[in-house]
């Protein structure tokens, strides 16, 4: 069964991020594709701001696995999309990340869906368990407060 849009609120982290004139496409909104840029923008922002990912420093990364959207209502150039931010699971070596994408004020989704991270080892890309730093950080974000692993 295809879920309804989540509200705002149900998003403990947001990020705003401004639609760009060639994010749109042929039908004049937003091409389907770019709604995983948005996805991928708000999780490695919220990494990197929270010191858990140094892009060519981090000796564990997090490589997408899976992925999925549903799609309600579009967006289009000039919108600001609003991207909530959420964590639904965290594994021994994976976090499944789930996203809400809002237009401009509008306070239910236009589109969600979430990805899973695997974590492995920069160099020799083999599954890192996560730490326990980035546990309790996660669990900041956790979908309903702190979230078993």
């Amino acid at each position: 069964m295809r879920p309804g849009p989540d509200a705002l609120e149900s998003y403990p982290h947001r990020l705003t991020i401004a639609t760009r004139w060639a994010d749109n496409d042929v039908y004049g909104h937003v091409n389907n594709s770019v709604y995983y840029y948005y996805f991928d923008t708000v999780v490695n922002r919220w990494l990197i701001d929270n010191g858990l990912l140094e892009i060519g420093k981090s000796e564990s990364i997090g490589l997408v696995v899976e992925t999925a959207c549903c799609y309600f209502a579009p967006i289009e150039f000039p919108d600001d999309v609003v991207a909530g931010l959420r964590v639904a699971k965290i594994g021994t070596s994976s976090v499944r990340y789930e996203i809400g994408l809002f237009r401009n004020a509008e306070t239910q989704a236009s589109a969600q869906g979430y990805f899973v991270h695997v974590y492995v080892d920069e160099k020799n890309r083999k599954p890192a368990p996560i730490s326990d730093i980035m546990k309790k950080k996660l669990n900041q974000i956790g979908q309903s407060g702190e979230i078993s692993t």
